[in-house]
């Protein structure tokens, strides 16, 4: 995968597409969940592709070039966010639950809980629990230092358990 990375720095239009056919469908996921509709994913994936092709010549790592990827389509999802002042929802098939009618109350609360989150907490938690990345990972996807996404983390997760208490959902 490496030397695909190194030639499509070196202007390699097919290794470009190439690598970025391998994680079309990481890239989709991912500004799905952020922008919550199929044709705003698509606009980001499309983003996502015009943005790394012109700046793969930066890419300093080629070993993290799809961490490198998911941050551009992180930025391009927000961007697309900011732009159109949409309101970030969480995916409902990230949650799982037992019965139907407790799945769409849980789906409800935790979405509001959800949007409770500033952006980088909404980033670092699906990064971390959706996503299932190292605290390394979401550093260098996000863009901050490594105790500040750990800090990060462990607050949003206390504001969710906070939360999830005062709707009586969650038991500890």
């Amino acid at each position: 995968m490496n030397h695909l990375v190194k030639k499509a720095q070196k202007g390699d239009k097919k290794a470009f597409i190439t690598l970025l056919q391998q994680y079309e469908e990481d890239i989709y996921r991912m500004a799905y969940v952020y922008v919550r509709n199929k044709d705003d994913a698509l606009d980001v994936v499309q983003e996502t592709a015009y943005r790394s092709f012109s700046k793969i010549g930066a890419l300093k790592q080629p070993e993290y070039f799809k961490t490198w990827l998911l941050k551009i389509t992180i930025n391009a999802a927000l961007d697309l966010i900011r732009k159109e002042k949409k309101v970030v929802q969480l995916v409902p098939e990230l949650i799982e639950s037992v019965s139907l009618e407790e799945d769409m109350n849980l789906s409800i609360t935790l979405k509001d809980v959800m949007e409770k989150l500033s952006e980088n907490e909404k980033s670092i938690v699906l990064l971390k629990y959706y996503y299932d990345h190292t605290f390394i990972e979401i550093s260098n996807i996000v863009d901050i230092p490594l105790g500040t996404v750990k800090s990060i983390l462990y607050r949003a997760l206390g504001k969710l358990r906070t939360h999830l208490k005062e709707d009586d959902i969650c038991e500890n």
